[in-house]
C-alpha cells in the first residue's frame, strides 16, 4: 500500500474526564492505538499533531467531589496531574496533553458557540426538565438514575443504562430520582439552545456514506442513529460548573460538556503552540487548511460509547461553522473486559496505570504489547494476568527477546562484538533475506488501515523468522569448521534484528530504543526498515542486555488477589448499617436471661462446616452450646473466651445434638464475626441488665 497522500496529520486521543484514574480499558480502547499510529506517522517522516487532554467540566466531576469533599478545581486539578504523569512514564507521545479548564478552551467555546449563535443554526426551546426542589437546582442527566425502561436495570442514569449500553433520555427512566437528595424530581420549565440535527440530518448523511472504509462498528453505529432519524440536541445546560454561556441573561447556564469537550481538540492545539512559541499562530494549518499544499488529514481515536458525538454532533458543529476539517477517520474500539467481568470504576473492578506502573515497574512495554495483541478492534476483548504472563513469558521472552539476545550474544562470541562482513549467499540467506525486505511494507499497510492486532502478529512473525533462521543455519556448529559462513549468518541475523527494533517502535518504543542502543543504530526511521545493509559491516555492537524477563506466579497471583481484595472491599463500602427492628417494651427485654459465661472445652461438630460444639460455664451449671462459627474460629482459639451467653432460650436439635442457649456474636460489615465480651473480668452467671 501507498504511502498515505496527506502531509499533515490532526491525531486526537479521546478527552477522558479528570474525575478518576486511567485504566487498561481507557488504554486499549484508544490511546495505545493513537500512540502506535503516532508513532508510526512520524517515523515515515509526517507532520503530525497529536492532541489530547481532560475533560473537566462534566457531571461525573462534581459527583466526585462531592463523594471526596472535594471543590470541582481540586478534583480536576488531582486526577490531570495524575493522569498526565501516568501517560509519559507509558510512553505516550502526546504533543499536548491539555486540559478543558484552562482559559484557551474556554475562549475558543465560547467563540464557537457565539459564532453559530449568530449565524441563527441554534433553535432556542422552553422545554420541561427534571428539577431537585431538595437541592433546589435543576438534575443534568447523570444527576439523575432511575429503572431502564430496555434492561430493568434500577440504577441507570439519565444519558445510558451502563448495564446494557442502552442511550436514554431521563424522561424514558422509570421512578426517577435524583442523586444529589434522593428526592423524586419535577419537571420545571427552563429555556436552552438546541442543535437541529434534524434539519441537518441529510448532509450529516452525506458526510456518514462518504466514508463507508470507516470500520464496521463504527459505520454501522452511524448508521443506525440516522435510520433512526436525528432529533435535536440541547447545547447547553442548567449547571453552575462548567463554560458559562456567552449570551445576556444566561446566568446558571453553562455550554453542553459535549459541545464544547471535542472543541478542546482545538483549544488544545492552540495550548501546544502557546507553550512552544508563545504564540497560537499557526494552529488554523491543523484545522483550517486553505492552501492546497496544506491538506491535513484529522482522525479521532475513541471508544465505541463516543462514536456518536465524534461521527455526528461534533462533524456538525463544524459544518455549521464552515471553515474546519472534517474528520477523515474514527477508528472506535470496543470495550475491553476484565478477568470475566466488566471493568467498572464504580465497582473498582479495574487494573489502574498509575498502580501498575509502581507495581511492575520497567514492564511499561509488556502492557502495550498485551493490550495490543488482544485489542478490542472488532469486538469485546478480555484481559486477563494470566494471559499477560503467557504472553511475556511464550512471546515478548521466547520469541521476540530471545531473538535479539542470541543474535547479539553470538555476534560478541564469534565475531568480536562488531558486525561481521556477509560472503557467499545461500538459497536460505536470499530467503531471509527476500522476506525481510517485504515485512516492513506488509506491516504499513495494516497500521495505515488501523489494524494494529496484525501489525503485532506481523512484527512477530518478523521475530519468529529470525530464530526460524538462526536455527536451520546453526550458527554455533558452523563455528567449528566455517567461520566465514558464521560471519554471513550473523551479519543477516543482526539486519532482522536492526529491521525489527524499527517497525516494533510504534508498540515497544522503551524496546526499540534498547535494541538501537545495542546495535548502535542513530535516528534510524521507517525508510531504513528492509534494507539488507542497515548495519554496517564493522560496526561495534554492545554488550547484550535481556529485553524482557519472566515473570513468575507469584507475581501474577498477587495481582489477581489484589483484584478481588479490591473488589471486595468495594461492596463493603456499599453495605449500610441494617434497619432497627420493630419496637419492643422494656418487658419484652427483662424476659431474656443474659449472663457472662467462660468457654471451657471446644470440638468440631462432624459432618457440619459451620458447627462448633462448646461446653460453657455459666457459674450454675456447664452447658452445651451449638453455634455456627467453626468458619470463623478455631476450636482451640476459642477455649478460655469470656462470653455473653442467652441462658433461657428454648433447647433445640440440630445435627442429632442439643443445644442449650446462645452465644451472642456480633457481625462486621465484611461478614466475619466477633464475641461480645464484658469489659472486665466478671464471675461466670453474672448478669446482663
Amino acid at each position: 500500500m501507498p504511502i498515505p497522500d496527506p502531509k499533515r496529520y490532526t491525531v486526537t486521543a479521546a478527552l477522558i474526564y479528570a474525575n478518576g484514574p486511567i485504566h487498561i480499558g481507557h488504554l486499549a480502547g484508544c490511546y495505545i492505538p493513537a500512540d502506535i499510529y503516532v508513532r508510526y506517522l512520524r517515523s515515515r517522516g509526517k507532520e503530525v499533531a497529536f492532541i489530547s487532554g481532560t475533560d473537566e467540566h462534566g457531571v461525573p466531576i462534581t459527583i466526585r467531589a462531592k463523594k471526596e469533599g472535594l471543590t470541582p478545581q481540586q478534583v480536576v486539578d488531582k486526577y490531570y496531574a495524575q493522569i498526565d504523569t501516568a501517560f509519559k512514564e507509558l510512553g505516550i507521545s502526546f504533543d499536548i496533553y491539555s486540559r478543558t479548564s484552562k482559559a484557551v478552551h474556554h475562549e475558543t467555546s465560547q467563540e464557537i458557540f457565539k459564532d453559530l449563535y449568530d449565524k441563527n443554526v441554534f433553535v432556542e426551546e422552553t422545554t420541561e426538565q427534571y428539577f431537585d426542589e431538595t437541592a433546589e437546582q435543576f438534575l443534568a442527566d447523570r444527576y439523575i438514575v432511575g429503572t431502564c425502561p430496555v434492561c430493568a436495570n434500577p440504577n441507570a442514569y439519565g444519558d445510558q443504562c451502563e448495564r446494557c449500553g442502552s442511550t436514554l433520555s431521563p424522561l424514558e427512566l422509570k421512578d426517577p430520582r435524583s442523586m444529589l437528595s434522593g428526592a423524586k424530581p419535577i419537571l420545571k420549565a427552563t429555556k436552552n439552545w438546541y442543535l437541529p440535527l434534524d434539519t441537518m440530518q441529510p448532509d450529516i448523511e452525506n458526510y456518514i456514506n462518504s466514508h463507508n472504509e470507516w470500520k464496521t462498528n463504527v459505520f454501522g453505529q452511524c448508521q443506525s442513529w440516522l435510520k433512526d432519524g436525528l432529533k435535536p440536541r440541547a447545547m447547553t445546560r442548567d449547571l453552575d460548573w462548567g463554560i458559562s454561556v456567552p449570551l445576556p441573561d444566561t446566568d446558571g447556564k453553562v455550554l453542553y460538556v459535549w459541545f464544547e469537550a471535542p472543541i478542546g481538540y482545538i483549544s488544545a492545539t492552540k495550548d501546544w503552540l502557546i507553550q512552544k512559541n508563545g504564540t497560537d499562530e499557526g494552529w488554523k494549518k491543523w484545522w483550517q487548511p486553505t492552501a492546497p499544499d496544506e491538506e491535513t488529514k484529522l482522525v479521532h481515536f475513541i471508544g465505541k460509547d463516543n462514536i456518536v458525538f465524534h461521527c455526528i454532533i461534533f462533524p456538525a458543529m463544524l459544518m455549521a461553522e464552515g471553515n474546519y476539517i472534517l474528520p477523515d477517520n474514527v477508528p472506535a474500539n470496543e470495550f475491553m473486559n476484565l478477568e470475566g467481568d466488566k471493568i467498572s470504576t464504580s465497582r473498582n473492578w479495574a487494573v489502574w496505570l498509575h498502580e501498575y506502573l509502581e507495581e511492575l515497574p520497567d514492564k511499561q512495554d509488556v502492557l502495550r504489547y498485551v493490550l495490543t495483541a488482544n485489542a478490542p478492534e472488532t469486538k469485546d476483548s478480555e484481559f486477563t494476568w494470566k494471559d499477560f504472563q503467557t504472553r511475556n513469558n511464550s512471546e515478548l521472552v521466547g520469541i521476540y527477546g530471545n531473538f535479539i539476545n542470541r543474535a547479539i550474544v553470538l555476534t560478541q562470541k564469534f565475531c568480536e562484538s562488531k558486525v561481521p562482513a556477509r560472503g557467499t549467499l545461500q538459497e536460505i540467506d536470499e530467503i531471509a533475506l527476500k522476506d525481510l525486505a517485504e515485512f516492513p511494507a506488509r506491516i504499513a499497510e495494516s497500521l495505515e488501515t488501523y489494524r494494529f492486532r496484525e501489525a503485532l502478529t506481523l512484527i512477530m512473525d518478523l521475530a519468529r523468522s529470525g530464530n526460524k533462521y538462526l536455527a536451520e543455519t546453526q550458527p554455533w556448529h558452523a563455528i567449528k569448521t566455517d567461520p566465514e559462513r558464521v560471519n554471513t549468518i550473523l551479519n543477516i541475523a543482526l539486519q532482522i534484528s536492526a529491521t525489527l527494533s524499527i517497525v516494533s517502535e510504534p508498540v515497544l518504543p522503551f524496546t526499540a530504543a534498547k535494541i538501537q542502543g545495542q546495535l548502535g543504530m542513530i535516528n534510524k526511521t521507517w525508510e531504513y526498515a528492509g534494507n539488507q545493509d542497515l548495519l554496517s559491516a564493522g560496526q561495534p555492537i554492545l554488550e547484550a542486555k535481556l529485553l524482557f524477563e519472566k515473570i513468575e506466579d507469584h507475581v501474577i497471583e498477587k495481582q489477581i488477589q489484589k483484584l478481588h481484595d479490591a473488589k471486595r472491599m468495594n461492596e463493603l463500602e456499599g453495605k449500610t448499617v441494617a434497619a432497627i427492628k420493630p419496637e419492643i417494651q422494656y418487658d419484652d427485654f427483662g424476659k431474656m436471661d443474659i449472663r457472662v459465661a467462660t468457654i471451657v472445652a471446644a470440638e468440631n461438630v462432624p459432618k457440619s462446616k459451620k458447627l462448633l460444639k462448646l461446653l460453657v460455664d455459666i457459674g450454675l451449671e456447664q452447658r452445651t452450646v451449638l453455634s455456627g462459627i467453626s468458619e470463623h474460629f478455631s476450636a482451640e482459639e476459642v477455649i478460655g473466651k469470656k462470653v455473653l451467653y442467652l441462658a433461657n432460650l428454648a433447647p433445640r436439635k440440630m445435627m442429632g445434638l442439643e443445644s442449650h442457649g446462645m452465644i451472642l456474636m456480633a457481625e462486621d460489615r465484611d461478614g466475619s464475626l466477633a464475641f461480645v465480651q464484658p469489659g472486665k473480668e466478671v464471675w461466670n452467671g453474672g448478669t446482663v441488665n
